[in-house]
Parts: structure tokens; sequence; C-alpha cells
């Protein structure tokens, strides 16, 4: 697709291609797309984009900064619909700008998902079926599993990509759309995400006779299982399924699951998720910027104390609107796993 003033191509490349900037320790044996950016040599500011989704933003005026190509493989959308439409055409088309509301999924710690909303371009509003992470030097994108730096590399940029529905005007870089979110589906994940921290701290608090050995605490107090063992976490509405290594690391730090009752485990967590509920709590998401790699953290005051978590997600601000946080629980030889639900008042 080409747009007045923007050169979009996909080039095979290894990542000496990129410039030797930030790669010190880097190794990747697949090879990696790239989009460039501009033909007429200019190239985006090494600024990050300003993100107003940790105070709850869902609407943002904005400029366009980039148009870029978006290969499916490389979008996290489920929706068939939506793949098979972007097969017929190859690819997808992304918008970079100064500023979002979304919140983009890192395939680096993948556990919230996309927000999805709409943007608005010359009048016309379009759905943007897809948010994710890109990465540049100035000259070429990469994004998703494509980058090859970590957030917060001297000489990189990480912006925001709005990934549209195939068939969508495709707007000239420089000029000004409106991007909103969706706010029952963002609400819907703030529900699960908050749920998901908080249940986290009742499962630590459940399993703190299990230790032989000291290790780290949470805030509470409570030897912390879910920062020790947590291999991965995904956030659903009004949910989420957190799963844990019990294996030989862990035995070797003192956790002894000998005997270990799912069913009592969860009987206690669920005894002190409904105190907790009952008792309220406020939440708070603190930045120390408006960047999108700037460092954010989740605070949570619950009656046993207080947590700080570095989260790049959306949360609620209270639990007022919260009647029930219940876990469930399922256990093998080497992986507990909790399926968090929320029900609202």
């Amino acid at each position: 697709m080409t747009v007045p003033g923007v050169a979009v191509v996909r080039v095979p490349t290894d990542f000496g291609g990129l410039g030797s900037a930030g790669l010190v320790g880097v190794t990747r044996s697949r090879r990696s797309r790239q989009a460039v950016l501009r033909k007429d040599g200019q190239v985006l500011e090494l600024i990050d984009t300003r993100v107003t989704f940790p105070a709850g933003g869902l609407r943002a005026d904005a400029e366009v900064l980039a148009v870029v190509e978006v290969d499916r493989s490389e979008a996290s959308t489920v929706d068939p619909a939506v793949r098979g439409a972007a097969a017929e055409v190859g690819a997808l088309t992304g918008l970079v700008t100064t500023i979002s509301p979304f919140h983009p999924v890192d395939h680096g710690w993948p556990d919230q998902g996309p927000d999805r909303g709409t943007v608005t371009i010359d009048g016309v509003t379009v759905e943007v079926v897809d948010a994710v992470l890109g990465a540049t030097q100035g000259v070429n994108l990469l994004t998703a599993t494509n980058i090859p730096v970590r957030r917060g590399e001297p000489g990189w940029a990480f912006v925001v990509v709005h990934v549209l529905a195939p068939g969508s005007p495709v707007p000239v870089v420089g000029r000004r759309v409106l991007l909103e979110v969706d706010a029952p589906y963002r609400e819907s994940l703030c529900f699960g995400h908050t749920a998901c921290h908080i249940a986290a701290l009742a499962l630590n608090a459940a399993l703190a006779d299990r230790w032989r050995k000291p290790v780290p605490t949470d805030g509470l107090g409570h030897p912390n299982f879910d920062g020790l063992a947590l291999v991965s976490s995904r956030i659903r509405p009004d949910g989420a399924r957190d799963v844990y290594r019990l294996g030989k690391s862990l035995r070797k730090r003192g956790f002894d699951a000998t005997g270990l009752s799912v069913e009592a485990v969860a009987a206690a967590a669920n005894g002190t998720l409904a105190r907790w509920v009952e008792a309220g709590a406020t939440i708070a998401v603190e930045t120390e910027g408006p960047g999108l790699t700037d460092r954010r953290t989740w605070v949570c005051d619950l009656p046993d104390g207080q947590e700080r978590i570095a989260c790049g997600g959306t949360h609620l601000q209270s639990l007022d609107g919260v009647a029930a946080i219940t876990v469930d629980l399922d256990v093998t030889d080497s992986e507990l796993t909790m399926e968090t639900e929320v029900t609202r008042s």
C-alpha cells in the first residue's frame, strides 16, 4: 500500500544491518523484518510514544509520525476474519503517532493483550484491530518479536503501532487523527489485571508455611512465591490465568511441595481475598514519565499492608466495583496453575 511521503518495504536482514547500538550481547539466529519509514530522508525522532493509558486515558488527538506495513504474523489479534482479510492483501497497515491511549501487547511479557478501539482519519472512523510494540533507531521500525533490544536501550525509541483493519483509509504523515479506546473492554481488562495481582498476594500468604529457607518477601511480608515461581501470566476480561513452575530451582530455594493440597491452598487464598474485598483497597499506578518505556508501578493498599509491583498494564483505582475475587488451583508434578475470576458488584 503506497502512501505519499512514505516508502513501506520489508527487507530480510540480519541484525548487523541495524548498526551496533544496543546490540552487544544480543544473538538471534533467525532473520528480522524491518520497515523503512521515510523515503525522503527524514527519520523518526528517538522519543518514545507518549501514552495516557496508565492514568486511564481513552482518547487522544495525535499527529501521525509514520505509516508502516505490519506482517500479519507479527500481529497479536486472534480474530480469524481479520487474519483472513490480511492474508489477501499480504500485510496490515500500522500507524505510529505522537501520543496514544492504547495499551500495546508487549511480546517480551505478553500478560495483558492490546486495547481495542478506533481511529478517525479525515472524518472516517475505522477499527484498530491490534496495538503492538515497535522499536526504532530512527530509520527502520521493528515490531513484536523482531525487536532485538530491551525497553530503554540507548539509541532506540519504543512506540505504539496501531494496526488498522484491512481496507482502511491510510492517513498522510503529519495528518492529525483521533484515537479512541473501547472503554468497556478496557475496563474488563482492568478488573482482570488488578485481580491477578491481588490474587497472587493471597496465594503468597496461603503458601507461606511451605518455605524452609528465607527468601525475598512481598510487601505484605510473605515469601514471594509469585515473584520466584511465575513463568506465564495471561490477563483476560474479568480474570486471569497464572502458571508457576514447581521445579528443582524452586526446591533449592526452600519451597516444599510435598503433600500440597490445592483445595486447602485455594480455600485459604479465597478466604483472604474475601476479607480484602470486603475491607476495600485503594490502587494507583505511579509513573516516572509519560513515555511508553518510563517505569510504572502498581501500588495497592490492602488491610495487611501496601504492595508495590513494577507493571505496565491498566488497573482499577479501587475495589469498590468488585463483589468477589476467587481463585481455582490445579497442580501437576512441575506446575501450579491459578485461574482467577472477578465478580462485579
